[in-house]
């Protein structure tokens, strides 16, 4: 369920702006950049554009993956 928030104007324009050219609600923006913020602070030793990638594809779901084959000795 949604809840209303009360956010700075700045930032709503910043995430408008982006959710524009990234094809999400302003609000969907919004979640996905706390994801990211939640993320990385539960893993500080990760990169934070390893974890907006890691958080775009699980959202793209299995459909897009490329199946993991295995190089090396046979």
């Amino acid at each position: 369920m949604g809840m209303p928030v009360r956010i700075d104007s700045e930032l709503y324009d910043q995430a408008k702006s982006h959710a524009n050219a990234e094809r999400r609600t302003i609000a969907g923006q919004i979640e996905f950049w706390a994801l990211i913020g939640k993320a990385a602070l539960d893993n500080p030793d990760l990169p934070i554009d390893f974890v907006r990638d890691l958080l775009i594809a699980k959202a793209e779901g299995k459909s897009l993956a490329t199946p993991f084959v295995a190089q090396g000795k046979r």
